[in-house]
């Protein structure tokens, strides 16, 4: 009996389990959007670390440490929080579009692929390669629709962005290192404590880390006055930017996503992220007035349809095959 049919919760999706996943679609969509009306008042570096700071210190107080090795925390805080948000918010201050900039980040999924291959032993079906080459042909497609202009995407944000992706990429490896030794170590620890991954206390503790490291590399980018005057002179709109990136897009919207995928198979989850970068593109119209081009809607879809493939193609292939 597979662990679907043992547990119903995992056969179906319940009202709130569907809300749930909407949520964070919405909110991961207008992340985008949310992140360019911060940085209009605070530079990159220190968006990061006002975000961190939302983040973690009110929940540190009383959300006990993950029971993981500080090497999975400590690399988590690395690649998830200097890594991918370092090199997002400079890609946006930078020039990429915020529509963009949220589908170019789903190419994280296929970073994630190949260094699952190599670093974890996963074996790779062929729909992987297939979506992967299919995602790689939507990417280029888009990176050859950078300008120059007002509103037009930079090459150089679009590689940024790229680097992003795959910092996320790496954060989800050590998240699944960080997992599969909860699993594997299930003995108390020196002080008495059970194995078991928390992802909640993994995600808060680790958001520690990028703090100081944003805040110094803040002042040695941009100077003390600088900064200081930043900070004196936040404006509501950044205030709650901080608040949305902090609370909304990091701690609950992981939460409600890492809920579904313990309580549900992941190909009746992850195809929900699709909906991102859709949410994204039209957030980033509606609300900033950015326009794509022809050639990137159409890599767009070139994208998404290689991460269908990568997702479902297996499945979808056995139910064509009868």
């Amino acid at each position: 009996m597979n662990a679907a049919s043992a547990n119903p919760n995992t056969s179906h999706f319940s009202r709130f389990d569907v809300l749930s996943a909407l949520a964070v679609v919405v909110i991961w969509g207008l992340n985008f959007v949310v992140m360019k009306w911060g940085l209009r008042d605070v530079s990159p570096m220190l968006l990061g670390c006002l975000r961190y700071v939302s983040a973690s210190l009110p929940f540190v107080l009383f959300i006990k440490r993950p029971n993981v090795p500080w090497r999975f925390v400590l690399g988590y805080g690395v690649a998830q929080g200097l890594g991918q948000f370092g090199f997002l918010f400079m890609a946006l201050q930078l020039g990429m579009t915020a529509g963009m900039a949220s589908v170019v980040m789903q190419s994280q999924a296929f970073v994630t692929l190949l260094l699952a291959h190599w670093l974890l032993g996963e074996r790779a079906q062929w729909a992987h390669y297939v979506g992967l080459l299919c995602a790689g042909i939507g990417l280029a497609m888009i990176a050859s629709a950078h300008g120059s202009g007002a509103g037009q995407m930079t090459l150089i944000g679009f590689m940024l962005t790229l680097c992003a992706a795959s910092m996320w990429a790496c954060s989800n490896i050590v998240a699944r290192m960080a997992s599969i030794h909860s699993l594997h170590n299930k003995d108390k620890d020196k002080r008495g404590n059970t194995g078991g991954y928390d992802p909640l206390a993994f995600l808060v503790w680790s958001s520690l880390l990028p703090i100081i490291p944003f805040f110094v590399f803040a002042v040695l980018q941009d100077g003390w006055p600088v900064v200081s005057s930043q900070l004196h002179g936040l404006s509501l709109r950044t205030v709650l930017a901080v608040l949305y990136l902090g609370l909304l897009a990091t701690v609950l919207a992981y939460t409600l996503w890492t809920r579904l995928l313990q309580r549900h198979p992941t190909g009746r989850v992850a195809p929900y992220s699709l909906l991102v970068p859709v949410i994204g593109l039209i957030a980033a119209w509606v609300l900033l007035g950015e326009q794509p081009t022809l050639l990137q809607l159409i890599g767009t879809v070139v994208v998404l349809m290689g991460l269908v493939i990568n997702m479902q193609g297996q499945t979808l292939w056995r139910k064509l095959r009868g």
